[in-house]
């Protein structure tokens, strides 16, 4: 394990990967693969993309806006569920073209901020977390990113869970995540 914090160089490739590899991953797919879920109470693909594109309004820049003012208030709270009722209806393909159009702007945003090192490590509130630098945001831009891409594959994996037979065994993707 790799205990150095990643550059921003670092952080910005990955952000700028995320919205080409959901869409050659999901664009195209029949509903089979982008409504499946997990079962009761766990989202899709599509979900997953709604939410990424409210993060984008409304959660990573507009927070390291805030933490770089100088803002001592708590960040506002962030609605995990916004998703559901600002995507709904909405074909997918407009919601990754969306998700793509907001992640480009976000990402040239954070690039004219023209970060310093101490900009990295000033301290932002977050309403339940406490004292978070911004460092600590972007790399939880980046590691939200994955762990949704991580979501979204487990959830399509599924589709095939019942069809692959004993392989199920060798195939760790298809047991339940542990919490």
């Amino acid at each position: 394990m790799n205990p150095s914090k990643p550059s921003l160089d670092e952080i910005v490739a990955v952000l700028d990967r995320t919205p080409t590899s959901l869409a050659t991953l999901l664009e195209g797919l029949s509903e089979t693969w982008v409504t499946a879920t997990e079962g009761d109470n766990t989202w899709s693909p599509y979900d997953v993309i709604g939410h990424l594109i409210y993060g984008e309004r409304v959660n990573w820049i507009p927070r390291a806006r805030h933490i770089l003012s100088g803002e001592t208030q708590p960040f506002e709270p962030f609605d995990r569920t916004a998703q559901f009722t600002q995507s709904r209806g909405k074909p997918l393909s407009e919601l990754l073209t969306t998700f793509a159009e907001l992640r480009r702007d976000n990402v040239a945003v954070l690039l004219g901020m023209n970060l310093t090192n101490a900009d990295l490590d000033r301290v932002g509130l977050h309403p339940e977390l406490g004292d978070v630098t911004l460092a600590q945001l972007l790399a939880t831009w980046v590691v939200h990113d994955l762990d949704h891409l991580g979501q979204i594959a487990r959830t399509m994996a599924k589709v095939c869970a019942s069809s692959v037979g004993p392989w199920a065994n060798y195939l760790s993707i298809l047991k339940d995540r542990q919490h």
